[in-house]
């Protein structure tokens, strides 16, 4: 007895223990060939913005748009294969300020001015569940990681390397207040040019300022997404940046020469964004662009968004979510889609029928002997043959004597396969056809 294999739901079965088993493999659905789903193509884009800077030191006026310029790229992928979840891999570089003044707190009249550099990864989700994935606008929020370097910098001499000292009146001048004459003062105007690497100052003169200038921050963002056309879109949006750092502008509740407020700091980096898919090919484009567009290489005769020439899955029926090969999904595995599949959850290793049911093994027998009376194996192929006998298969339009060649099985009717070979060669230079003789090939095809 030669054992044979019944591919089920997630694994196969050696079935030699069942002389019958063979023939039940006719008519119960089998597990196909693994669909790869989901295929990493990312969609690129560009964002400007600003940074609001939430910490110790903060401008008078802030919202989210004042603050420090920035900019960020960005690579986005689909990470499953409905298309709800988006993963962001991004490079975000700009400045964090602040200026605060006191009249009464002398000491904090502070500046600061950081180079920030991040590297971060987020998932985000645009609502797919409830809105249309071709919609116009589609809202988002997300939720990630990143690691961020900075370096603050202070403002606190002008250009000719004065020191300022601020006064009790609002005035910037050259010494110190306490009970000067400010007759022997000179006021000075701040430059705004930010020359004092803080941590450095803080090391030589307080001994302090032995912190690490690198962090762990953790985004927080949702915005709107403004469909352009397939390929191009644009949103807008604003992301919170909670860090775990609290001297990102040499402030903070210990270890620094002036103590701040105790929390770590945080920014806001409000944005505009623009994305293009470099994947995805153009509505229109030419197949063999220095050639005439051919209508045929873009049908999409069952309309679920792949090309017929590239849709594993032809006929599918209107309305049924498909992946990037054509192929209705299939949640559970057991080879029968999802919206034909009347047991969603079939478990692994389970025979199904075609309606994706589980056949437990009673009923597998019982089945089996329904079919003693079916016809013999070793009797189909004589019967076949007798059928066949009784019909001609060819075309009654002759093919032109040009085309006679490419009849490799000289059966009179001209294949698909047939076909398609002779256009691969066309395009490989190995047929000697022209571009009209081409195009009547295909016509000739069809016509049969």
């Amino acid at each position: 007895m030669i054992p044979v294999t019944l591919l089920v739901s997630g694994q196969d079965v050696e079935s030699g223990s069942y002389p019958e088993l063979q023939a039940e493999t006719d008519s119960l659905s089998r597990q196909t060939e693994s669909d790869p789903g989901f295929v990493f193509k990312p969609v690129a884009s560009i964002s400007l913005g600003v940074l609001d800077f939430f910490g110790d030191v903060r401008n008078s006026f802030h919202g989210p748009s004042i603050g420090n310029y920035a900019a960020a790229l960005n690579l986005s992928a689909h990470v499953d294969r409905n298309r709800y979840y988006i993963a962001n891999f991004n490079v975000m570089m700009g400045k964090l300020g602040g200026n605060a003044y006191s009249y009464t707190d002398l000491e904090q009249n502070l500046n600061f001015e950081s180079t920030l550099t991040s590297f971060g990864f987020s998932m985000e989700y645009r609502f797919g569940h409830l809105i249309a994935r071709d919609a116009l606008v589609r809202p988002y929020i997300s939720l990630g990681v990143e690691s961020i370097r900075f370096g603050a910098k202070g403002d606190l001499r002008d250009a000719n390397g004065i020191t300022y000292h601020y006064w009790s009146d609002g005035t910037i001048r050259d010494i110190q207040e306490e009970n000067t004459d400010p007759e022997l003062s000179t006021i000075l105007h701040r430059d705004y040019s930010y020359e004092t690497d803080l941590r450095l100052r803080e090391q030589e003169e307080f001994g302090l300022g032995d912190y690490n200038q690198y962090s762990i921050g953790f985004p927080v963002g949702a915005g709107f997404l403004f469909r352009i056309d397939p390929r191009t879109s644009f949103s807008v949006g604003v992301s919170y940046h909670y860090t775990l750092t609290d001297v990102m502008e040499n402030v903070a509740y210990a270890g620094t020469s002036i103590q701040g407020n105790k929390g770590n700091d945080s920014y806001l980096y409000t944005h505009i964004s623009f994305s293009f898919d470099l994947f995805k090919p153009a509505p229109g484009d030419p197949f063999y662009v220095e050639e005439a567009y051919d209508p045929l290489m873009f049908e999409d005769e069952d309309l679920d968004q792949v090309v017929d020439w590239n849709d594993r899955c032809p006929g599918t029926p209107e309305g049924v979510a498909v992946d990037t090969t054509g192929c209705p999904f299939d949640t559970d595995g057991d080879g029968i889609p999802d919206y034909q599949d009347l047991e969603a959850d079939t478990r692994p290793g389970a025979w199904v029928d075609p309606d994706g049911t589980t056949v437990t093994e009673e009923e597998f027998l019982a089945r089996m002997e329904l079919r003693n009376s079916a016809m013999k194996r070793e009797e189909v192929a004589p019967y076949m043959d007798m059928i066949l006998a009784a019909y001609i298969i060819g075309s009654e339009v002759k093919i032109p004597d040009k085309f006679k060649p490419l009849d490799e099985d000289q059966d009179g009717y001209l294949s698909y396969e047939e076909l398609l070979k002779a256009i691969d060669q066309y395009f490989d230079y190995q047929l000697d056809l022209s571009l009209p003789e081409l195009k009547e090939l295909n016509e000739f095809f069809f016509s049969q």
